[in-house]
């Protein structure tokens, strides 16, 4: 994609601004249209640990039933999912480690084991890790990681090992390392 979507330091992009290889230094044509959505729209994908375009069409085609800013809902629906959750109370270092780390079983929602990252986390509902994983060394090495912070909408205590959805957060509201366009990404499905 050209850039650094995750904002991590160790990013290869960060060491140069053109594509690998031979021919990487040249200049790249102007993008259609088209190819300037279907960035945005991979862009978000990936971010969230590449989901399917199948789930990633099932979420668009939620928001858009919706009332209001469809792009808005989007971002809403993705930001309530289990592993974008745990990602952000910063349980684990990654988006993929998140998924991961859902998907073995280490989660708890309101007491209750679940194993489905896209599983949709409500306002008010507490998300915890288990106690036997409360011990593994990336979790502890996660927590005390300074390249990110917390967001104001989830209420977490890394003592405890407890994360909240205080509410659904606003676009402007999520710390993204670069620059998110989710009206590209309506377009580019509402064609």
């Amino acid at each position: 994609m050209g850039q650094n979507v995750w904002g991590r330091p160790k990013s290869p992009v960060n060491r140069r601004e053109y594509g690998p290889g031979q021919h990487g230094q040249r200049r790249k044509g102007k993008l259609s249209d088209y190819g300037v959505q279907l960035r945005a729209k991979q862009k978000l994908r990936g971010y969230y640990g590449n989901i399917s375009e199948r789930q990633f069409r099932g979420i668009y085609a939620e928001a858009i039933r919706m009332r209001g800013d469809s792009g808005a809902h989007m971002i809403g629906l993705l930001e309530s999912r289990l592993d974008a959750i745990v990602y952000r109370a910063k349980f684990v270092p990654t988006v993929f480690a998140a998924r991961q780390f859902v998907s073995h079983g280490h989660v708890k929602v309101n007491g209750r084991r679940v194993t489905i990252p896209s599983y949709r986390v409500k306002p008010g509902d507490l998300v915890e890790v288990r106690d036997k994983s409360k011990g593994l060394a990336a979790i502890i090495e996660a927590t005390q990681l300074a390249e990110r912070d917390v967001p104001d909408y989830i209420e977490v205590d890394h003592h405890e090992m407890t994360a909240k959805l205080a509410r659904i957060p606003l676009l402007n509201e999520i710390p993204y390392p670069v620059m998110m366009e989710p009206h590209l990404v309506v377009e580019f499905y509402s064609r």
